[in-house]
């Protein structure tokens, strides 16, 4: 409320959005002026509008949301009601920006939300771009669950001597989550989806670390009977919306996503997050468990783990400072038994999974999509970290 510049860090589910989102509405009805929230998925954005509409809309102040995948046509439309909070993913402004259809000068606040987030998917020149249209003169608020090096040279740069307030340390994972590790065969995998689909009766995210092993996972349970849906970057924007208002209203008991989801999910009561696959970085796994036990409730998390990722389950211990508890593999004969018969031979699958992961590591840089572009015709972008292969992501 003072106007001073916040880094902020806290686990996910804390409300975040609310923290910055309540004053930021105050000050704009006080001050006049703009403010611009940039986020880095769809869904976040959307998210984030939705929770600060109803104080918004008290206070007379309109919201805009600029994402990827939707009408620029409509955007330029809600542009011309002069809206005061704009929600951005950074390609898409950044598209408005060399159009010269927005103008940020007016921005008296600016928050970057899930900061490392986006700059882990490659948005760090555009997020650069868009710092060089918004005055300097400014209150900036950077928030967080976990603060790499990068975070802290963005803020050392673009900030004024910024108040770092921690909720909790960085990589605190969620207090109410129960955490459980299966070691398991890749071939035993989806006996043991099945099995913990038989064991608990509520709504179930799955995490898979590419979007080809989501669409697969899909398919088969969809086979079993299950009502599943699917999310991630190869789904459209009015795809990945359905499989959200899907799951929120349980029309589909499964949601199997990539990391897009790992921060842009705020469903109320998931039963359990499954791990399918290991997130390729540790602070991942923090994000990804937040989805459950949100806002005090309590809630599960299980991952599969393959006998030779010992040092990636190490990694994830350090990161939480504790331990996940080992359960031992059920017998999986009556999953086994419930499986379509085309699915029983894994070998198949198991070879198509490690020929992905052979061609993400020599392929060289991974390949960004603009907004609303295949990856097929999307630009090469220089930042990126190769250990990400498999995980494109959309804005």
């Amino acid at each position: 409320m003072e106007g001073k510049d916040v880094v902020g860090i806290a686990q996910t589910g804390t409300g975040k959005t609310w923290a910055f989102g309540i004053p930021l509405l105050q000050r704009l009805s006080q001050h006049g002026g703009r403010a611009l929230i940039v986020l880095p998925t769809r869904e976040l954005a959307a998210q984030v509008e939705e929770a600060l509409l109803p104080f918004a809309q008290t206070l007379g102040i309109g919201t805009a949301v600029f994402i990827g995948g939707a009408s620029m046509h409509r955007q330029r439309e809600m542009l011309r009601r002069n809206p005061r909070v704009l929600i951005a993913t950074p390609g898409r402004l950044n598209d408005h920006l060399e159009q010269g259809t927005i103008t940020l000068r007016e921005v008296k606040i600016l928050v970057l939300d899930e900061a490392d987030r986006m700059l882990d998917m490659g948005f760090k020149p555009q997020i650069e771009r868009i710092l060089r249209h918004v005055p300097r003169e400014r209150q900036t608020m950077l928030f967080s669950a976990t603060m790499p090096p990068e975070i802290l040279r963005l803020a050392s740069a673009h900030m004024t001597s910024p108040l770092r307030i921690e909720v909790a340390p960085t990589g605190t994972a969620a207090a109410n989550v129960e955490q459980e590790l299966f070691i398991v065969r890749r071939e035993e995998k989806l006996p043991l989806l099945v099995s913990l689909l038989q064991e608990h009766s509520g709504t179930i995210l799955v995490f898979s670390r590419t979007k080809y092993g989501a669409k697969k996972i899909t398919r088969q349970l969809r086979a079993m009977g299950h009502t599943a849906a699917e999310i991630h970057a190869n789904r459209s924007l009015a795809q990945r919306k359905e499989a959200l208002q899907g799951f929120k209203t349980g029309r589909y008991r499964v949601l199997i996503a990539t990391d897009i989801a790992s921060r842009g999910i705020d469903v109320t009561g998931i039963e359990v997050v499954v791990n399918y696959d290991l997130p390729d970085d540790p602070s991942d796994y923090v994000h990804r468990i937040g989805r459950t036990a949100r806002a005090g409730r309590e809630g599960l998390a299980i991952s599969f783990a393959g006998p030779e990722q010992a040092k990636d389950i190490r990694s994830i211990e350090q990161l939480i400072r504790g331990t996940l508890r080992r359960r031992q593999l059920p017998s999986l004969a009556s999953a086994k038994l419930s499986l379509p018969p085309q699915q029983q031979p894994y070998e198949r699958d198991a070879r198509e999974e490690r020929n992905t992961h052979h061609h993400h590591q020599h392929t060289g840089p991974r390949r960004h999509t603009r907004p609303g572009q295949s990856s097929s015709t999307g630009q090469r972008r220089s930042f990126g970290s190769r250990r990400k292969f498999g995980s494109h992501h959309g804005r």
